[in-house]
């Protein structure tokens, strides 16, 4: 199926989830995901299903501090 990916037209699997999206792009540790501009809490990456045509954003949290 065809999502917006960050931006970009993206092919994925049929009936895959956050969770499954995030492996398939070989992403892991601090990650704020929204669909269609609702950020989706973690404890919902397990369940929560990608539509055709959805708009996924996925943004990593980067630490930074004083040098």
């Amino acid at each position: 199926m065809q999502i917006i990916l960050n931006g970009k037209s993206h092919h994925t699997g049929n009936d895959i989830t956050i969770d499954e999206l995030l492996r398939e792009l070989d992403l892991e540790g601090r990650l704020a995901v929204e669909i269609n501009r609702k950020i989706v809490p973690r404890s919902q990456f397990g369940s929560r299903k990608i539509c055709p045509g959805d708009s996924v954003e996925i943004v990593r949290a980067v630490g930074g501090g004083r040098e």
